[in-house]
């Protein structure tokens, strides 16, 4: 009797994983709702470099995805006087500025995204 449980209970634990497996493969899976549509990307309105003067580096945590790339990069993007450009691969963003004054923003503005963030201070 306790062989045909064990049985049952292993076919189950199989059936399981064999459906999880087929509905990740089938809808995506893993972080920022790949089930769900991907975040377009805001347009910053102004993208001439003479018209901001200062650039500061950010080193961003927890970003895993390109999703999480966009998504810092919109949150930044959608503050006035700021454009940003985030490489996932080094996990940074490159932020340019109107306004010095700006910089404090920015990790609270990361943080709001979901992601924490400071900035890189060169040498």
């Amino acid at each position: 009797m306790q062989e045909v449980m064990i049985t049952i209970l292993l076919a189950a634990a199989v059936i399981f994983a064999a459906y999880k497996t087929v509905m990740k493969f089938r809808k995506g899976g893993g972080c920022c709702g790949e089930h769900e549509q991907a975040e377009k990307s805001v347009d910053v309105r102004g993208r001439k470099k003479k018209d901001y003067p200062c650039q500061v580096r950010l080193r961003i945590y927890g970003m895993t995805c390109a999703g999480c790339a966009r998504r810092v990069e919109n949150a930044l993007n959608s503050t006035d006087g700021i454009w940003a450009r985030v490489d996932l691969n080094s996990n940074t963003a490159t932020v340019r500025m109107r306004d010095r004054a700006d910089e404090s923003r920015l990790p609270v503005i990361a943080a709001k995204a979901g992601y924490r963030a400071e900035i890189v201070r060169d040498k």
